[in-house]
């Protein structure tokens, strides 16, 4: 079974992403799962609560209910101190290793001398010389 390289590279960091929505302050499941989808970052609101759950058995979030703006109570996510801290580390660490990806995926330009360039060239110098 061949998986795709886009769900490969949401897969590490849609975590991080999470904890980024969340610096801003506490957000409800269903915001941050449209925000998540409409970036393209997970498929459906049904992925986003295992990595939830995840997350906050690490103690890098931290969830509570909050019923008193709706007949449903609603869980509100928020970001831990520890969560603040995976996320610099993240930071950190992701612009140097992004930038290490695309200097050896990206396609090389070649320039090409021909050998009567070459030849061409060191002959000039050669009778430069005398």
């Amino acid at each position: 079974m061949t998986t795709s390289v886009g769900a490969q590279l949401r897969k590490g960091v849609v975590e991080y992403c999470v904890l980024g929505l969340l610096q801003q302050g506490p957000l409800y499941g269903w915001l941050i799962s449209e925000r998540l989808v409409s970036l393209g970052l997970i498929g459906s609101i049904g992925t986003l609560y295992p990595l939830m759950t995840r997350l906050r058995e690490r103690g890098l979030i931290a969830a509570h209910a909050d019923d008193s703006d709706s007949a449903r109570p609603r869980k509100y996510y928020a970001l831990t101190s520890q969560g603040h801290a995976e996320l610099e580390q993240f930071r950190s660490q992701w612009a140097p290793f992004a930038s290490a990806v695309e200097e050896v995926t990206q396609p090389r330009t070649t320039t090409t001398t021909t050998t009567t360039d070459s030849i061409g060239s060191r002959d000039q110098t050669e009778a430069g010389d005398q």
